[in-house]
């Protein structure tokens, strides 16, 4: 009796990734892609200083710091990634 209550709980998580696959992988990874291109975006407003590109006063900057920390360094990765033409269509 558990072997059958096990294949049955495989069979339904293989049909639940197969749906996940079909209806909302492609949903998912587009949302992920436009929110790392606003938190690219939001970074570079507050702490563009940091490459040359002052737009916010430093105050408001200083005040969020403590919560960009982390991804400071990885912003400045993605900021000197060279780019092709072909980066914003795929």
């Amino acid at each position: 009796m558990a072997s059958v209550i096990e294949s049955l709980n495989q069979v339904r998580s293989v049909l639940g990734e197969v749906f996940y696959g079909m209806a909302l992988h492609e949903i998912v990874r587009a949302n992920l892609k436009a929110r790392g291109s606003l938190e690219h975006l939001f970074i570079l407003i507050t702490f563009g200083d940091l490459v040359g590109v002052p737009i916010l006063p430093p105050y408001y900057a200083l005040r969020l710091l403590p919560f960009v920390v982390p991804e400071i360094n990885g912003w400045r990765r993605r900021l000197a990634r060279e780019r092709d033409y072909l980066d914003a269509i795929f």
